[in-house]
């Protein structure tokens, strides 16, 4: 089982290595977005210290954090396209019929397909920090960050990389047509990622909607970034970094688990 997953994930990790284009335009998204997007709607002027970002020493900072859990999610969007793909090239009928078992197919491309995700997010979490030594607005950490702060942080990424991940994947080996494919995880990314408080300042959003976006996925794994980065927001917070941690355990055990059956009733031999 580890062997075959071991060759399997080399396999994969080896095709993208091999489209350096793909891993170009990976890198090219997060990074307009924090040059163009973020420069061009940074409300640093009407946020500082207030609990209109929730204790981010600016708007550009409080976005940063969100971006860098935006871009671990829609990073894994392709992970079950690619699926598909090799369905239609054929190349995933000759994997079903080597020894490697369902499970072993299934691990090695949500190990591979999670990779990217995690890069980019630390990838931004990076550029955003370097925007603000060069003089542009920029990531500015203003509390002590300290190893448990840093293995927090480290852990909410990559749950949250790979609980999409594993979902998309699963998708993907359940459906058949890319177009549908597409129609089907936007139908799940889009309200997710707008019911986040990722991007969207928590002080313009009405009682409700914060109450909503509280029990969001992303909401819980940029909590954590922004709990660890700034002083003082945790005072914005009604619980500590590790509860909302746990929260986000709690999406990733619960969507993977259903992730995981619809992969084992797509790749179950057919009768």
């Amino acid at each position: 089982m580890i062997r075959e997953v071991g060759a399997l994930t080399r396999r994969e990790l080896l095709r993208l290595a091999r489209n350096p284009q793909a891993v170009f335009t990976s890198l090219l998204l997060p990074i307009l977005y924090l040059v163009l997007f973020g420069q061009a709607f940074n409300l640093g002027r009407l946020s500082t210290g207030i609990a209109f970002v929730r204790g981010a020493p600016t708007y550009f900072s409080y976005f940063a954090a969100g971006m860098t859990g935006f871009v671990a999610v829609t990073a894994t969007l392709f992970v079950g396209a690619n699926v598909i793909f090799d369905r239609l090239f054929g190349i995933l009928k000759r994997v079903s019929s080597t020894p490697a078992t369902p499970a072993a197919i299934f691990g090695s491309r949500l190990l591979a397909g999670s990779i990217q995700p995690i890069g980019l997010a630390f990838l931004v979490l990076g550029l955003s920090i370097a925007l603000g030594h060069a003089g542009l607005s920029g990531l500015h950490v203003t509390a002590p960050l300290t190893a448990v702060g840093a293995g927090e942080i480290v852990l909410a990424i990559v749950v949250l990389s790979v609980m999409f991940a594993s979902l998309f994947l699963a998708i993907g080996f359940s459906i058949e047509q890319p177009q549908t494919y597409f129609a089907v995880v936007n139908t799940i990314n889009l309200p997710v990622l707008l019911t986040s408080a990722a991007l969207f300042p928590w002080g313009t959003m009405p009682h409700w909607f914060q109450t909503l976006t509280s029990f969001n996925p992303i909401t819980l794994a940029v909590t954590v970034l922004r709990e660890n980065l700034f002083a003082g927001a945790a005072s914005y917070y009604p619980f500590g970094p590790a509860v909302y941690l746990l929260g986000l355990l709690g999406w990733a055990v619960g969507v993977t688990s259903v992730a995981i059956l619809l992969a084992r009733r797509a790749l179950a031999p057919k009768r």
